[in-house]
């Protein structure tokens, strides 16, 4: 599938029912994607139970596409929520830089930017970046009560 043109509508959401479930929507590499990717997850969270945690996810989906909008290299990037175990959710976005996000701790108050991925380790219980040959996907994980 080839990526979408840079100023063409999102890509359709894709649910997949097999393994661990998981969605995932291929999205313009532009700040304004976020907004779509926040509809994913609260889907997704609805979806499985998990209302609790879709505020933090949310914040947390939002700095992941703000970070790859900003260090991203071709025009769209790939959102993809998932669920590796019945009370974890996995936040990732794809692109195709193979810059790795470091956090940064030398932020001052008066700087306006910088401080997104200082949010991400304060909400989720882990977050990482998985380097591929054409790129890398940055991912957090959270954790939240076992839906009944």
């Amino acid at each position: 599938m080839a990526p979408p043109a840079e100023d063409s509508a999102p890509g359709p959401a894709v649910s997949h029912p097999t393994g661990h479930p998981a969605y995932s929507q291929t999205l313009p590499r532009e700040p304004r994607s976020a907004a779509v990717a926040r509809r994913l997850v609260r889907t997704a969270l609805t979806v499985w139970g998990l209302e609790p945690l879709i505020e933090d996810a949310t914040l947390v989906i939002t700095e992941l596409v703000s970070n790859a909008a900003d260090h991203g290299r071709l025009p769209s990037i790939r959102v993809i929520v998932s669920r590796p175990s019945a009370n974890v959710i996995r936040l990732g976005v794809v692109d195709r830089s193979k810059t790795v996000p470091t956090l940064r701790t030398d932020v001052t108050a008066d700087q306006p930017r910088g401080r997104g991925l200082l949010l991400v380790d304060a909400l989720t219980e882990r977050w990482g970046t998985e380097l591929y040959r054409w790129g890398k996907q940055v991912w957090a994980e959270l954790e939240g009560v076992e839906a009944v």
